[in-house]
């Protein structure tokens, strides 16, 4: 997650000590005699959305069985010692939700094709339930949301089965310029389910590496640059960026206004589709739904093509290459691949990435603070009321909350301008610039769209230094400064670690992304379901 590369490093530090260390693992894992134990081979291991409708319709599995089945792995796999640990909490409802559904399919009534399918969320989305919306933060413990989120009422109209919700960066990776993705003081450290000692990249972690996991069948994270498809590439997975505005981004709790959205993560691109078209729609709660309006469609698998590539051209940026030789190698087997299917390769396509610019820090700073206040501020009940407030409690509570790294980044956003500063609008409309030369460079080049590797593959996680960019390539912030989508699959492996190539192409633009995607991933079929290995043997 990149995110905390828009931001110039400043010199303000937390004046908080380092106090005391946690155990860095898990701190909610199932007791041994409470665990389920799963004998033998998951009986849903990579089971497709449509796979596990089928059964559903032939009555060989029910929609609660189902939901037992994820929840019995999830006690197994994910909430034991030394697991997982991407659920930060399951749904005490999701049973009882299950048998309604079973109900309602009995009397014939079918919502759609994601009927009684189990799905996590990401814990910075609303539930009007009795879970929790926490951001992973251990100062909004307690808080339960009024009402769903618009995409969760999608959801729920859909007749989704909302399973739990998954661990993820707190704050969404905005609080500390050395944290370790995955890690939050609530939930403790998400691991990647290829090599547990692992990072699943952020801050959607939990949701990339509880679908890898088999731990249900779908999830949902945000982003707002690299949040989805880099926990996606690293997890193996298929992860959908959306174009700012495709869904709403009403009741999550915000980093910012210009670049959030939430997308569809899954272990295939019919999946995350099938999940991209239940959660469109306009919004009066969010504005700039306002923009879809007429852009957008609640069906993207019709888009499935299997020859989608013929005669596409794709733009390959000048800088793919180079980050570590072994990606460098699936990168030209990938490119190999998409020739062969017939896409027209154009090379050496330059885009400037302007993720570090310090504009682009000072819009991020503004608007989280802004748009942090305001969700608090909607709340009841809760012991924190603003920025301020939660700066305090991570200094009264450092020994959980500040145990590895500090909180710098909600310092600087403390300090930042107001939203009605002259700075925050010039730095504004400067950051839009990067969706100009985005346009121009598609329309110069007669582009469909441009393709890069996602992310190298996984470092190991280190709650002391933080994420170790070395070796490392991302290419999320062109797509994630232009608000445009992003697609990544799956396309190799190094060394056992998965490393996947994006797609990304104009505003509105997913239904040729999710069609050439699809074409690469039934030409290579690269997906592998993870084994939980404690570490890659490299000897």
């Amino acid at each position: 997650m990149k995110r905390r590369n828009f931001i110039q490093i400043g010199a303000i530090a937390s004046s908080t000590p380092l106090l005391g260390l946690m155990g860095f693992a898990s701190t909610k894992e199932v007791p041994d005699e409470k665990r389920k134990v799963v004998e033998g081979p998951f009986p849903l291991e990579e089971r497709t959305v449509k796979q596990l409708q089928d059964a559903m319709q032939k009555g060989e599995y029910s929609s609660r069985k189902i939901c037992q089945l994820y929840i019995d792995r999830i006690q197994e796999k994910d909430q034991s010692k030394g697991g997982l640990n991407s659920v930060i909490e399951l749904n005490p409802d999701a049973l009882d939700i299950a048998d309604q559904m079973d109900s309602e399919r009995r009397a014939g009534r079918i919502r759609g094709p994601l009927h009684g399918i189990p799905i996590m969320i990401k814990d910075n989305i609303d539930t009007g339930d009795k879970m929790m919306t926490t951001a992973g933060s251990l100062a909004l413990v307690g808080n339960s949301a009024p009402d769903d989120a618009f995409i969760v009422k999608k959801l729920r109209e859909a007749g989704l089965v909302l399973l739990g919700k998954t661990n993820l960066s707190e704050w969404a990776n905005f609080r500390s310029f050395r944290s370790s993705s995955g890690w939050s003081g609530r939930g403790r450290q998400t691991n990647n389910p290829y090599a547990l000692d692992r990072n699943p990249c952020g801050s959607s972690s939990g949701s990339g590496a509880a679908v890898s996991g088999n731990m249900c069948a779908l999830t949902i994270g945000t982003e707002t640059n690299g949040s989805i498809v880099c926990p996606a590439s690293r997890n193996g997975v298929v992860g959908i960026k959306p174009t700012v505005g495709l869904w709403s981004r009403d009741g999550i709790i915000p980093v910012s206004k210009t670049l959030d959205t939430p997308g569809p993560m899954a272990r295939t691109v019919a999946d995350a589709a099938a999940l991209l078209g239940v959660c469109v729609g306009v919004d009066e709660a969010d504005k700039k739904t306002q923009e879809s309006a007429g852009n957008f469609f609640t069906d993207y698998t019709q888009f499935l093509d299997a020859n989608a590539l013929k005669g596409k051209r794709i733009g390959l940026l000048n800088r793919a290459f180079g980050s570590h030789e072994k990606s460098d190698e699936i990168l030209r087997q990938a490119i190999d691949v998409l020739k062969e299917k017939g896409a027209v390769i154009v090379e050496g396509v330059k885009l400037k990435d302007r993720s570090n610019a310090g504009t682009t820090g000072d819009v991020l700073l503004t608007e989280f603070k802004h748009g942090l206040n305001q969700y608090l501020a909607s709340r009841s009940g809760l012991k924190v009321k603003t920025l301020s407030d939660i700066i305090a409690f991570n200094n009264e509570n450092a020994s959980e909350e500040l145990p590895y790294f500090q909180q710098e980044i909600m310092y600087n956003a403390e300090r930042a301008e107001p939203i009605t500063h002259f700075v925050y609008k010039i730095s504004l409309s400067k950051l839009k610039k990067g969706a100009k030369q985005y346009d121009k460079k598609l329309k110069k080049l007669n582009l469909d769209a441009f393709v890069a590797l996602t992310s190298g593959p996984a470092s190991k996680t280190d709650p002391i230094l933080g994420d170790n960019p070395k070796g490392g390539v991302s290419s999320s912030s062109l797509a994630a400064i232009a608000g445009y989508p992003n697609i990544t699959v799956p396309a190799g492996y190094v060394y056992g670690l998965p490393v996947g190539i994006s797609f990304f192409s104009g505003k509105y633009q997913e239904p040729k992304l999710i069609a050439m995607a699809y074409a690469f991933e039934q030409a290579t079929k690269m997906r592998e379901a993870p084994k939980f290995l404690p570490s890659i043997d490299l000897i």
